[in-house]
């Protein structure tokens, strides 16, 4: 079964490495929980990429406002490397991190958040 997004088990693969493409680094470049939504602002940045470059992905699905979480589910990538990714997009401006929670969340926003971050976990 693929996904709304285009990937699933006829996903072209890859040969490189998750660490090669973070550089070897295992902690994005800005605070991002797993839950945090994403929101694309510019795809400008890609127009020099390599065709088929994750970031380009990343891109796309940061859109549909999805959580980090869920973004590497849809990409079947593994979490970590997604959120160094989707950290240096943030750095560069191509993407903005939507907080989460703040202390006077209530109850219900609480549960919504945990629903959504065990979906998306259940995803991976």
């Amino acid at each position: 079964m693929s996904s709304p997004f285009g990937h699933g088990p006829n996903r072209p693969t890859t040969r490189v490495r998750p660490y090669a493409l973070t550089s070897g680094r295992t902690e994005p470049a800005v605070d991002l929980p797993l839950e945090a939504v994403i929101e694309t602002l510019s795809y400008t940045a890609h127009l020099d990429w390599p065709t088929g470059d994750l970031r380009t992905e990343i891109l796309r699905l940061g859109t549909h406002r999805l959580s980090v979480a869920e973004i590497a589910a849809h990409l079947d990538r593994p979490l970590g490397m997604v959120r160094v990714m989707v950290g240096d997009l943030v750095v560069d401006g191509a993407l903005r991190v939507h907080s989460t929670l703040t202390d006077e969340a209530s109850f219900d926003e609480r549960r919504s958040l945990m629903e959504r971050t065990l979906r998306g976990l259940r995803a991976l």
